[in-house]
C-alpha cells in the first residue's frame, strides 16, 4: 500500500517564465530553490513543496507537445494548504496584485473549510486552502 503525506512537487509548463515565476514570488511568497537552466528546470520552495517551471522552448519543455492555452491545459488545479490561514488578510494581499477573488467553502483532505480560487499567469488554476471549519470524524 502507498501511503501519501502532502504534495512534494507540482510541475507546470510555461510560455512566460520572469512572469510565472514573478507570480509565485511576488504574490504567494515562493522563493527560488534550484534553476537547472540546461535542462530547462526551474525550481520554486513553497513550504516543503516545490513548484517546478518548465519554459516550452525549453529541452524538457519541449517534449511534453502544444503549450498550455485556453483549449487546454496540463493540470485542472493545484491547491496549497495555507497557514496559519487569515482569509480577509490574504484577499487583500490578492487585490493588492490586482487579483480579485472570494472565500468559499469546499471540501479538502481534512473537510469542508475556506478556499481561494485564482490562476497564475500562464492559466493554471490554484486554490489556496484554509483549516476545516470542524475536524473530520475518524473513519
Amino acid at each position: 500500500m502507498i501511503t501519501i503525506q502532502a504534495i512534494d512537487h507540482v510541475v507546470f509548463r510555461v510560455v512566460d517564465l520572469e512572469a510565472t515565476s514573478r507570480f509565485y514570488i511576488d504574490v504567494l511568497g515562493a522563493r527560488w530553490e534550484k534553476k537547472q537552466e540546461d535542462i530547462g528546470l526551474y525550481q520554486l520552495r513553497v513550504g516543503v513543496a516545490l513548484i517546478d517551471l518548465v519554459p516550452i522552448d525549453g529541452k524538457l519543455g519541449a517534449m511534453g507537445g502544444a503549450a498550455p492555452a485556453r483549449e487546454g491545459r496540463n493540470v485542472d488545479h493545484v491547491c496549497f494548504r495555507v497557514v496559519p490561514w487569515k482569509g480577509e488578510t490574504v484577499l487583500a494581499h490578492l487585490r493588492a496584485h490586482g487579483i480579485e477573488s472570494e472565500i468559499v467553502s469546499r471540501y479538502g483532505a481534512e473537510g469542508d473549510g475556506p478556499s481561494i480560487y485564482l490562476s497564475d499567469p500562464e492559466g493554471n488554476n490554484l486554490e489556496l486552502k484554509g483549516p476545516p471549519w470542524a475536524s473530520v470524524p475518524n473513519r
